[in-house]
């Protein structure tokens, strides 16, 4: 099997995972991407559907002309943006890839990541939507939701899709990067959907699974008086310990 064949069997596996079984992403929803090489990214197209997605709604996509138009710090309209899109495929026969393809690029060339993906989970969107979205953000609960989706995620304040959302996840990411010292696993976007970030398909999945559980907790624990948050200090030891790697590496290879 070819590396791009390989790619495109692991996003399907990626996004049929995350997708309308547990309601993650139903209809038109979400999105999924990966790294092919430093010049090519594969990336759902738009309209899809992420349960039933297909290896030739997977759009083979350059990066240039997407990072280029966040350079450029220039406004781009709606046809704007569309042309970009169109002009940014690999095969111009190809289907129209997703207008969130452009914060997939910048994400897949942030260090370690070659998979990205972006869902719409009922219960993240539940916090996301109230007053508690910050709180959520920042704090942990339990062990694991430091494991797999890091010490914080990032959130980013409800910006219209395209790349308007895009130069702000590019901002605040960066801004958390330099406040962390590491890329954030997760990211979390008011009154949209989540985002989860890996080097491998596992991770990914990972993430974003362990979110959505992660929010089940925190909204149940809400319900109940308040949530316990865990004490920076034992977030930072667990993030350290060396045998939660150790079976995040164990889970990575299938055990």
């Amino acid at each position: 099997m070819s590396i791009r064949n390989e790619i495109v069997s692991e996003l399907l596996h990626l996004a049929h995972h995350v997708a309308d079984a547990r309601q993650m992403a139903i209809l038109g929803e979400g999105n999924v991407s990966a790294q092919i090489d430093n010049e090519r990214f594969l990336v759902k197209a738009s309209g899809t559907r992420m349960d039933r997605l297909k290896p030739e709604q997977l759009v083979e996509v350059r990066f240039k002309p997407l990072l280029d138009a966040m350079k450029s710090g220039q406004k781009m309209d709606d046809m704007d943006i569309e042309r970009l899109l169109l002009d940014s495929r690999v095969d111009s026969s190809a289907l129209k890839p997703s207008v969130e393809s452009l914060f997939h690029a910048w994400f897949l060339r942030l260090p370690d990541v070659r998979y990205v993906a972006h869902c719409h989970p009922i219960a993240v969107n539940q916090i996301l939507c109230s007053t508690l979205s910050e709180s959520f953000a920042r704090e942990r609960l339990i062990p694991d939701h430091i494991v797999y989706c890091g010490k914080e995620s990032v959130l980013i304040p409800y910006v219209d899709p395209g790349l308007v959302l895009a130069r702000e996840i590019e901002k605040r990411v960066n801004d958390f990067i330099e406040r962390m010292g590491t890329r954030p696993k997760t990211i979390l976007l008011e009154n949209h959907g989540a985002i989860a970030l890996g080097g491998r398909l596992g991770d990914t999945a990972a993430a974003m699974n362990m979110l959505e559980k992660a929010a089940r907790i925190f909204i149940g624990a809400a319900s109940l008086g308040g949530p316990i948050f865990m004490d920076k200090k034992q977030v930072d030891r667990i993030e350290g310990r060396p045998d939660e790697h150790y079976r995040i590496k164990l889970m990575r290879n299938g055990q």
